[in-house]
């Protein structure tokens, strides 16, 4: 199996990588969006995140890898008649499904298994991307340039948690909850608001200005292509690490606070950017209690807060005729009147 570029090893891009390991801790946040230049390592940062995740429980059996004890009668495999009481399991690595551009309707909710439609006479149902994503990850490199029909049938499942599937003889209806990964180029086409709005956080990251970052990024990426292994293995320690904090982080989540003062600040922030709806201070409390959990932290803080607010608000505002500051900018000048750092 090919070796993937390790986690640790990713030079700055600090706000991806920290967005992306807090949504690993609470996928409640709503997914991660990324905008920046071509290669400022948007895509290897997320097939990172699929050898740093800590391993998860399944039904044996299940083709959409239920968590045991927690079915909802949506697998047939795992809530049907024939289901075991209680279920085997095993471990299983997290999911991270690339869905590619261009890829059909078919391909990713799924449709009738032709072969053995053909050779066995049977109408049985051939899961697709949704399936295998299902309790894991669901990366869209060029999120942007998604064909509209497709955009739509996402935003339905990521509602409801499910894929429901009417055609061809076959009605399934089977779960669908991942976390939503997209990265994209802003100049070759801006994202659809409903499906922006639908991603719990936006990073915007660029191509390295200093002279030692640009050299150590292209210092790693070529020890790591003359040697995967050798590479690999320099940042095992640091990979198992993260690791450790993820798996402590979901299970300290329960437990963070979120006192009201903590949530009187969400509001006034949110309410001084003019963001739309109440989804804005929902992402910014979920955020800073998955970066708490990350931390180690059992209580909210104004710091907390004022780490996420960027990602967790900036593609929620309300364009400003009077205003041509950028988003990333009228959020800072926000905290800055709120928190005064």
């Amino acid at each position: 199996m090919a070796l993937t570029f390790p986690f640790s090893a990713i030079v700055a891009q600090d706000e991806m990588k920290l967005a992306i390991l807090i949504s690993a801790i609470d996928p409640s946040i709503g997914g991660v969006l990324v905008f920046g230049d071509r290669g400022t390592g948007k895509s290897t940062t997320v097939r990172a995140l699929a050898a740093l995740l800590p391993p998860m429980e399944a039904v044996v059996n299940c083709p959409y890898g239920c968590a045991p004890g927690k079915q909802a009668g949506l697998c047939k495999v795992c809530d049907g008649p024939e289901a075991k009481d209680p279920p085997k399991t095993r471990q299983v690595p997290v999911p991270v499904v690339d869905m590619p551009l261009g890829v059909t309707e078919d391909r990713v909710v799924g449709a009738l298994d032709l072969e053995r439609a053909l050779t066995q006479g049977e109408k049985a149902f051939e899961p697709g991307l949704l399936a295998r994503a299902h309790r894991g990850f669901l990366y869209i490199d060029e999120v942007n340039l998604l064909e509209d029909h497709l955009v739509d049938l996402l935003l339905d499942v990521a509602a409801s948690g499910e894929n429901v599937v009417e055609r061809e003889g076959l009605s399934v209806r089977h779960p669908a909850k991942f976390v939503l990964i997209g990265s994209g180029n802003p100049e070759e086409g801006e994202l659809r608001p409903q499906l922006l709005d639908r991603f719990g956080l936006s990073v915007e990251i660029g191509t390295p200005e200093d002279l030692p970052t640009r050299i150590e990024v292209v210092r790693r990426r070529d020890a790591f292509e003359k040697d995967p292994e050798g590479f690999t293995k320099r940042f095992e320690k640091e990979d198992a690490e993260l690791r450790k904090r993820i798996t402590a982080g979901r299970d300290l989540l329960p437990e963070v606070v979120v006192p009201d003062a903590a949530l009187e600040r969400a509001a006034q922030l949110c309410l001084a950017l003019g963001t739309d709806g109440l989804r804005g201070e929902l992402t910014l409390i979920r955020a800073a209690r998955g970066l708490a959990a990350f931390e180690g932290d059992k209580e909210v803080t104004d710091e907390h807060l004022k780490r996420v607010a960027p990602p967790a608000l900036r593609h929620r505002l309300r364009r400003n005729p009077l205003d041509d500051a950028g988003s990333s900018v009228r959020v800072g000048r926000a905290i800055e009147e709120l928190f005064g750092a």
